[in-house]
């Protein structure tokens, strides 16, 4: 498509020599409109369509710079050449400087010249005006991104910013033209504060790549300092000459921040902010390093909550986290800045006391936290009381690195749980081997449910006033296929911590059910059999549902099973206690407090639950010294007050006649003991019902 030129002249001749040039142009025709005066040119320019303007400057309705400063507004996307005579072309010159692309003299209107130049000014404001269009769209592209762009001379001088750039520096983009990239692009090592070299300056130094290392901040034109990273590279031109660089950065805050977050939340317990085992052991193995060189001796207390499980489970996982929180701050309350408190896991936590130079110095520090832990906390509306057991390891003498030392420091806490609770133990070496024994009791109990090593021995319960069996209590033996019968107090306190109790404990109640089927199956119906019931089994809140679902399986009568509990399982949480036994008397099981007498009951509580048996605690009934004496003083009342709230006593482990004689003296219901008979096997207790008669 041929260009369309306009030629504004009032002389004739110019117009038609040009007219003749541009029809006849070798390199083809051009499209030509002419008009006499400015005006009309003005008004053909409007209407669009013409791609360059040849104009005398001497019009009729216009003359000189007058006459091109109209053109000039209405058509400046154009480009635009003046006519001029030889004679007169300071003022050709003149429009050029205002705009105008050139100028024709008259004289020279020839085929070759008028055609070429006028080509060459189209082409050439095509070219500028591309290039505008390109520069506006990377100049939009640059302001929009996040990122900031800095570029730089061969001589290091600032020559371009953009918006983020300008926003991040502090400087504006003509302030910065010009001045040295270092003063405008101040950057420091985050850590030292001493500078660090441009990327740019690297990269006019070697015309390369570059980029900022790790931990850089920009310093910017206040002082603000912003982590970032970069990537920077050389600028060349046509001809692959070095002529400058750019960089490119942001500004990584949230990443930092970030990070750092994540690295805290790897690092310490989400529920105390503490630091978690990962972070401790690191302090560990720094402080280990840091006592061989010098005459510290850096100490672990590990410490294990009492009774957190029995809140847990009765109060709800809330109020356990809640207490967990309490404790922490008062842990942290009781050392140094300088150490470490830590949550190891659960319900235990782990100090460092890192640098102690005596270390008896470290009972002084588990003596603050007993005495802190002392104190009730106030939870909500609950004013809830723990304790603590504390182990302690001392660097070097209970092991040279993080794993030993903790590892011994929680067996001294097993040896401080087992010695009481709510006290200290310094590790030593025997304990090693008490620990040795309980984790392989442990390992022993998981398998021997898996083995049917477990057995029931009964022993029966015998009416004073006849001497006829009433009814049995099952007790746990444990037949182990290398160490033989292995007493209860060996096994049930290890099976208790560890969590074993709960499948112990309704292997138990299964077994004991059926057994009472089999002998009513034999011609022994209304067995009445007791079992036992510990205190993680009763907190447990399928307790009830899972004994009612054993009682149905094995057509066990509800009315033949008595469940066993101390005072201290039922006071621990009096108003869950007293539902729960009301739920087993509503289906026919019976209750009986054991061991009584060694627990703190209330009476007035005593007398709101269900109770159907008191059963005097052995070591009162062993201790019996006559009417005059204290023990035997208590089995009286204990008796007397059985008759008044109208439940049967029973006294446990009675071994001769002088007790019997004194318990049948105060009409006590029940005895059981030596002095009748030894805890026997199903078959042997089923021998002693066909008399139904115990010696």
């Amino acid at each position: 498509m041929a260009n369309r030129v306009l030629i504004i002249s009032a002389v004739t001749d110019d117009v038609l020599a040009l007219r003749d040039a541009l029809g006849n142009a070798r390199d083809g025709p051009f499209d030509v409109e002419d008009v006499c005066a400015l005006a009309p040119g003005v008004l053909r320019l409007a209407a669009g369509g013409i791609d360059a303007v040849l104009v005398d400057l001497a019009l009729p309705d216009a003359q000189g710079m007058a006459c091109f400063d109209r053109l000039y507004d209405a058509a400046r996307h154009l480009p635009i050449l003046t006519l001029c005579d030889l004679d007169d072309e300071a003022q050709a010159k003149e429009a050029v400087q205002r705009g105008a692309q050139g100028w024709l003299s008259r004289g020279y209107f020839d085929n070759y010249l008028v055609p070429q130049s006028l080509r060459n000014v189209i082409e050439r404001m095509k070219v500028e005006q591309r290039l505008y269009i390109a520069q506006a769209r990377a100049q939009i592209t640059l302001n929009s991104i996040g990122d900031a762009v800095i570029s730089v001379d061969l001589h290091g001088g600032v020559d371009y910013l953009n918006s983020a750039a300008e926003r991040m520096t502090g400087w504006s983009r003509d302030e910065a033209r010009g001045r040295p990239v270092d003063d405008i692009l101040a950057i420091v090592d985050s850590i030292t504060g001493r500078p660090i070299v441009n990327p740019l300056e690297y990269i006019l130094r070697g015309d390369s790549t570059a980029s900022l290392e790790d931990e850089c901040v920009l310093v910017d034109r206040h002082g603000r300092q912003l982590p970032i990273e970069d990537s920077a590279a050389p600028i060349h031109d046509w001809n692959r000459q070095l002529v400058g660089a750019v960089m490119v950065f942001r500004d990584i805050s949230r990443n930092v921040a970030l990070t750092a977050k994540m690295r805290h939340l790897a690092q310490h317990d989400f529920l105390t902010n503490l630091p978690s085992r990962v972070l401790l052991n690191d302090r560990v193995a720094l402080a280990i390093s840091l006592a061989r060189r010098s005459r510290a001796y850096p100490v672990l207390l590990f410490l294990d909550l009492d009774k957190f499980k029995h809140i847990n489970d009765s109060l709800g996982h809330s109020v356990g986290d809640q207490l967990l929180q309490a404790v922490a701050q008062r842990l942290l309350a009781c050392v140094r800045t300088s150490d470490t408190v830590s949550r190891y896991g659960g319900d235990e936590f782990v100090i460092l006391l890192a640098d102690e130079r005596h270390p008896q110095d470290a009972a002084l520090t588990a003596e603050k936290i007993l005495h802190a832990l002392a104190t009730p906390f106030l939870i909500g509306e609950q004013e809830l009381h723990t304790s603590t057991s504390i182990g302690i390891g001392v660097f070097p003498f209970d092991g040279t690195d993080a794993v030993t030392l903790i590892k011994n420091a929680d067996t001294a806490m097993y040896h401080a749980k087992e010695n009481g609770r709510n006290n200290f133990q310094f590790f030593h070496q025997a304990m090693n081997q008490r620990a040795v024994e309980r984790q392989l009791i442990e390992s022993s109990l998981r398998r021997a449910l898996e083995q049917a090593e477990f057995t029931l021995h009964y022993q029966p319960k015998v009416d004073l006033q006849n001497h006829r069996i009433t009814g049995v209590e099952a007790l746990l033996r444990w037949m182990h296929p290398e160490w033989g019968l292995v007493q209860p107090e060996r096994f049930i306190a290890i099976a208790e911590e560890c969590g074993l109790i709960v499948p112990i404990g309704r292997w138990v109640l299964r077994e004991a059910c059926l057994q009472t089927v089999r002998w009513r199956e034999a011609g022994i119906p209304g067995v009445s059999i007791a079992v036992n019931v510990s205190a993680v089994e009763f907190r447990q809140r399928d307790f009830f549902d899972h004994a009612l679902a054993i009682l149905e399986e094995t057509g066990a009568d509800p009315g033949c099973l008595q469940l066993e509990l101390t005072e201290t399982v039922l006071m621990r949480d009096v108003a869950t206690s007293a539902d729960l036994l009301a739920r087993f008397k509503a289906v026919g099981v019976k209750i009986a407090v054991d061991d009584f007498g060694t627990g703190y009951s209330s009476l007035s509580y005593l007398s709101q639950f269900p109770i159907d048996v008191l059963k005097i605690d052995q070591s009162f009934v062993r201790a019996i010294d006559g009417e005059a004496g204290k023990n035997g003083a208590i089995v009286g009342a204990v008796i007397d007050m059985g008759k008044n709230l109208h439940q049967r006593v029973i006294a446990e482990g009675v071994e001769d006649e002088e007790q019997l004689a004194f318990l049948k003296a105060h009409k006590c219901n029940e005895a059981q003991g030596y002095l009748f008979s030894r805890p026997v096997d199903a078959a042997l207790m089923q021998a002693m019902f066909a008399t139904g008669i115990a010696a």
